[in-house]
């Protein structure tokens, strides 16, 4: 029992531990990819693809096939060891392997082996975009759980701050500086800061939920993420991106548009492999067999125990004109033993050897249709290749776009919140004064977090689109 109870203890400390460590971006990123299903699924897309190219590469080898029969056969049937009619049941067994290869096939194997090379390298190519899409997709909600807890952090701050002006003023209210109704507009601002926390605390809560989806995580498991430091650089509020730069580095780096490329190339295959269907096809073959029979005889060793001569009808003859007659003698009681079963398997024994070829002259106009398929799936990967290209542009313009956007959104924060802080400034000294009362106070107090909050927002905002648009020049995905 003791024992019992010592192991539980030591493995919920374990667990807690675990749950306990924090979660840096790359953890995050390589957990989704060892328990996301869409990686999972593009995984097993691949392994797929891999199959297919060692079977088109085995198809270079011959094919090996045994084959037996066994059964009877009754009535009039021909003895297949004797090649004679006989009217009995006869039992029969027969074995047989026949092998092949393939000469000549108008190069139909070749290009099927180097289109699923080509399938395969594309099929590795939209298992890593998967791979990046997830990181993606992680980084963001990374970043907004960083967002929310900033947030939560903010208010919760604002929230003491208003709760010690309200400590303040029932100071001054006491000692009769103010009225007593000062603390009216204060007591309401303290109601709407605690209402920002709850609100800042269900971003984080759902934000964590999102990050835990992806993870593939129970939504009760804890979850503590690094925080790394996010400070905007000053290079990046000055880093100029061209949409002709990222684009280039896109079209080099992006693995979207290599699967395109590559498919594109796996159908022109498709062109040359319908028309190997117009090609003779010449194979060498081979076939080992023997058989065997219930009635077979052994006529090497016959049985002479119970020989005798019986004479047969006589015959006339004349010899120099005397008449005389002949009778001849039968040798009779002769018989034969069954032959063996091994002894039948070694002398019905045979080979062969040749060659097959096999010249298509009509077959319902298979190969017109096949050739015309392939040519307009040459088209399609054609007009895929030129779709993904286009969108990889646009994609690449609107990150550059959101980009510039953010920055200059991130800027206009800043100085938001500087005239914000310093309007601040100027509203507390006036209100100890007694200059202004608490309700321009708590406007110059929810004016601030207003552009606290805003330049947080932006701070995020900007970091996230900066990352993606380093995604299309190639950069690894860190913070």
């Amino acid at each position: 029992m003791t024992r019992f109870f010592f192991t539980l203890l030591l493995t919920t400390a374990l667990q807690v531990g675990f749950a306990q460590q924090e979660w840096s971006l790359q953890r995050c990123v390589q957990y989704a990819w060892d328990n996301n299903l869409t990686v999972q699924q593009a995984e097993l897309t691949t392994r797929n693809a891999e199959l297919t190219t060692r079977q088109n590469q085995f198809n270079r080898l011959p094919t090996v096939n045994g084959s037996t029969s066994l059964g009877y056969q009754f009535g009039r049937t021909i003895d297949p060891t004797t090649n004679t009619f006989n009217n009995t049941r006869i039992g029969f067994n027969s074995y047989g392997i026949n092998g092949s290869v393939t000469l000549f096939s108008g190069n139909f194997i070749n290009n099927q082996i180097k289109q699923s090379q080509f399938n395969l390298l594309a099929a590795e190519k939209d298992a890593e975009n998967t791979r990046q899409t997830v990181a993606l997709n992680v980084a963001n909600a990374y970043l907004n759980i960083l967002l929310s807890e900033e947030q939560l952090a903010n208010a919760q701050t604002q929230l003491e701050l208003a709760r010690q002006q309200l400590d303040r003023t029932d100071r001054l209210i006491g000692v009769g500086q103010l009225a007593g109704n000062a603390r009216l507009d204060l007591e309401a601002q303290v109601a709407r800061n605690e209402q920002l926390v709850i609100e800042a605390q269900n971003a984080l809560d759902l934000t964590l939920l999102n990050l835990k989806q992806l993870l593939q995580l129970d939504p009760a498991q804890p979850l503590s993420l690094v925080r790394p430091d996010l400070a905007v650089a000053e290079a990046t509020l000055v880093r100029n991106f061209t949409t002709e730069d990222v684009y280039r580095a896109a079209l080099q780096s992006q693995p979207a548009v290599e699967a395109a490329q590559l498919r594109l190339e796996g159908n022109k295959l498709s062109e040359q492999i319908a028309e190997s269907g117009r090609l003779p096809t010449l194979s060498l073959f081979g076939n080992l067999n023997s058989n065997y029979s219930s009635i077979a005889k052994d006529f090497n060793n016959p049985n002479t125990d119970n020989v005798m001569q019986v004479p047969g009808d006589p015959v006339t003859v004349e010899v120099g004109g005397i008449r005389q007659d002949v009778i001849f003698f039968n040798t009779v009681g002769i018989t034969y033993p069954n032959q063996g079963f091994g002894d039948q398997l070694s002398e019905n024994f045979g080979q062969s050897v040749g060659l097959s070829l096999s010249v298509p002259i009509y077959n319902n106009h298979r190969n017109n249709i096949n050739a015309e398929r392939a040519r307009l799936n040459v088209i399609s990967a054609e007009l895929t290749s030129r779709q993904v290209t286009d969108q990889l542009k646009t994609d690449v313009e609107t990150a550059i776009t959101s980009f510039r956007a953010a920055r200059n959104a991130y800027q206009a924060s800043q100085r938001s919140l500087n005239a914000a802080e310093a309007a601040f400034a100027d509203a507390e000294r006036r209100f100890e004064l007694g200059a202004i009362n608490s309700f321009e106070y708590n406007n110059a107090v929810n004016n601030q977090d207003i552009a606290r909050r805003d330049l947080t927002r932006a701070k995020y905002q900007l970091l996230f689109n900066l990352k993606v648009v380093e995604f299309y020049l190639g950069q690894p995905l860190n913070l």
